[in-house]
């Protein structure tokens, strides 16, 4: 099962963190709207270098279901939010009888962590936040990098995992388990056994939802025994950055997501919601919520190297490791490697690469460096398999005109 079908959702009763929205810099030219309720600039298309009417076609597809359950599409170039539409879909009459029947996708029938019920899933109680699923790794990653380069992580990517444990309460212990460290969580090299990739998330033998069946996740992952020596292949674990909720809280004595708050969602002026487990553990996962253009200033955060507003956010360096191939996931079809947390795509027949966030459902972000894009997309697609990231990203480029930004105001 293609690792894009991420599913999480969100259990925790903490209330909405809002912030004032902030927009990006950059010129606007007469003709541009201004800013919208976004906080980003708004533009046409054709001012950026982009075809309307292949963004038109684009969007008369999906509305008509070609590309199954999405949510919302947005664009965004030269620093602009240029074309944005949402797709209304009636999610408690389709999962209805999914959201009255106990499985792997609804281990407790009630409750936050029914997939099915739409009083969370796939929008956060009428809201625009939309579950990211695992995208939440992409963000997790991003705030670990913070705190490292602001010293308040002092471990490096190389202490080995169990060093934020007693091992004393720690089953299957073994040289293997001993060698694993925190770069092998960022890049999903553990070695631990866990079975998430070769089953879909509704069959009883996957890892990743008996996990979340469990009360405590973190002991479920840790407790898992090894399969092979950490760092030769990439095996991909939800479970595996559950773990880095643990670890960031017992190493900077503050959960990742009000660190995050302060650190990364306030100073893009993010609006979110983040699960928690049963424990109150922060579900870095998959539990985070974000409406697709707020998540686009994740994107666009990263391709501008960690700056925002001539502030640096994120260190260049993180950015950059975060983006280099750590290891190739070996996929058929089409090519990703991984970074930290960052799915790397390798369209076929080129030679570049595209950085993107993936969620179980039909959540991406996609940046495009070369041509100073960032896309989102959000949707819902328990059951079916979205349409793959090729498809998405022939039919995204067909609609650029100009390989760079207009310099100029109209």
């Amino acid at each position: 099962m293609q690792a894009s079908r991420r599913r999480r959702a969100t259990r925790a009763t903490m209330t909405l963190w809002a912030f004032a929205v902030m927009g990006l810099a950059g010129s606007v030219t007469a003709a541009d709207r201004g800013y919208g309720p976004t906080g980003w600039p708004q533009s046409e298309p054709e001012h950026v270098g982009l075809d309307k009417t292949v963004l038109a076609a684009f969007d008369a597809d999906i509305a008509a279901g070609k590309y199954a359950h999405i949510d919302s599409f947005d664009v965004f170039r030269c620093g602009r939010q240029v074309y944005s539409r949402t797709y209304p879909h009636d999610y408690g009459t389709l999962y209805a009888k999914e959201a009255r029947e106990r499985g792997p996708l609804n281990a407790r029938l009630t409750g936050p962590y029914n997939y099915f019920d739409p009083a969370t899933h796939p929008y956060y109680q009428g809201s625009d936040l939309h579950s990211l699923q695992s995208i939440t790794k992409t963000v997790t990653s991003a705030i670990l990098g913070i705190a490292i380069a602001r010293g308040d992580f002092r471990a490096s990517l190389d202490t080995p995992v169990l060093h934020w444990f007693d091992e004393s309460r720690v089953k299957n212990i073994d040289a293997r388990k001993r060698h694993m460290t925190l770069r092998h969580v960022l890049t999903m090299t553990t070695g631990l056994d866990w079975n998430e990739e070769n089953v879909p998330y509704d069959d009883p033998r996957s890892d990743s939802s008996n996990m979340e069946a469990t009360d405590d996740w973190v002991s479920y992952v840790i407790d898992r025994p090894m399969a092979e020596e950490p760092g030769r292949h990439f095996n991909y674990s939800s479970g595996a950055t559950e773990l880095i909720a643990d670890i960031f809280e017992k190493e900077t004595g503050e959960d990742i997501e009000s660190y995050g708050r302060r650190h990364l969602f306030r100073p893009l002026g993010i609006r979110y919601h983040w699960a928690r487990t049963y424990t109150g553990v922060v579900d870095t996962e998959g539990g985070l919520y974000l409406s697709g253009a707020d998540l686009a200033k994740l994107g666009e955060l990263y391709r501008r190297g960690g700056w925002w507003h001539g502030r640096r956010i994120i260190p260049t360096e993180w950015v950059r490791e975060s983006l280099t191939p750590a290891i190739d996931t070996g996929y058929p079809g089409d090519r990703y490697d991984y970074g930290y947390k960052w799915w790397l795509f390798h369209p076929k027949g080129s030679d570049r690469t595209i950085p993107m966030g993936r969620g179980f459902g039909g959540q991406r972000l996609m940046v495009f460096d070369d041509e100073q894009m960032v896309v989102t997309f959000t949707g819902w697609d328990m059951i079916d398999d979205p349409p793959p990231n090729s498809v998405l990203v022939e039919r995204l480029l067909a609609a650029v005109r100009t390989s760079s930004c207009p310099s100029h105001r109209h």
